[in-house]
């Protein structure tokens, strides 16, 4: 499968499809707003801690027949109603993103939203509704907050970065491990954030607020379009193990160029003592 991350020397994607993901991810935020810190919010179980409300079922349901209205011959991947046939296009889609957040009332969520041409990420765009923010990214055109370029930190030293994870839901059965790299980071860096939003946490690296990001057992919809964000915005990212960079892989490490060898580093001292 070809690099998501890698550059491109294809023509630019069509522009009506970054227009479509902005149009689907501003729509997906008013529904988010409409159902949060509502009494009634209906919370279900899809395990031990892994949540979902009726408010990820509503956006994704009116986001799959938003695509297709517009793009019958398109695919939709998305967390809460799965993949349909395969197809040339493939919409890949977090309807919520943070729904732990979501569900307790805290806000700090978004929806992301990434459309794949081949194999390969061509637009991504994530929206927290609650700060008005729209990250946007095409491949080959640059990453931008609200209209304003993007360009990741600078920071050379991991002593003066800000980084920031996350912790998979099955953590009570590998919080050691997690625990373990978490505590690691945080004995080399300025400081270590743990948010529960991927794709903010990655937009937040794209954008230089964080100096880095890492987190394993990921799933397609929560990178695939920050993933995007991040290398447009002149960000390294890979595997953990260095390997190519793959949404399907599931994990990451995401850095400028100075201090993203610094985390890899980190992260495989920390392996070989497991």
């Amino acid at each position: 499968m070809p690099d998501p991350a890698a550059p491109s020397s294809a023509a630019p994607p069509d522009p009506i499809y970054l227009a479509t993901a902005i149009e689907a991810v501003l729509e997906a935020g008013r529904i988010q707003l409409a159902y949060f810190g509502r009494d009634d919010l209906r919370v279900d179980k899809k395990g031990a801690i892994d949540l979902v409300t009726e408010a990820d079922v509503a956006v994704e349901q009116g986001f799959r027949a938003f695509v297709a209205e517009r793009f019958p011959d398109h695919a939709v991947l998305g967390e809460e109603l799965g993949a349909g046939s395969p197809a040339r296009c493939t919409w890949i889609f977090d309807p919520i993103d943070g729904t732990t957040n979501f569900a307790h009332g805290l806000p700090i969520f978004c929806a992301s939203l990434a459309l794949e041409i081949d194999g390969v990420i061509e637009v991504g765009a994530v929206y927290d509704p609650t700060r008005r923010d729209l990250f946007t990214a095409e491949r080959g055109g640059g990453a931008y907050w609200n209209g304003k370029r993007l360009r990741v930190a600078e920071r050379t030293a991991l002593i003066d970065a800000l980084l920031c994870t996350g912790f998979h839901y099955d953590v009570h059965s590998t919080g050691e491990a997690v625990l373990k790299l978490f505590g690691a980071f945080v004995r080399r860096a300025r400081a270590v954030r743990r948010l529960g939003s991927a794709a903010l946490d990655l937009c937040y690296t794209a954008a230089g607020s964080f100096d880095g990001f890492w987190e394993d057992r990921l799933k397609p919809w929560d990178i695939a379009a920050a993933g995007l964000i991040v290398a447009e915005a002149g960000g390294v990212i890979t595997s953990l193990d260095g390997s190519p960079y793959d949404v399907r892989k599931g994990n990451l490490a995401a850095a400028n160029a100075a201090l993203h060898p610094q985390m890899l580093d980190v992260i495989r001292e920390t392996r070989r003592q497991l």
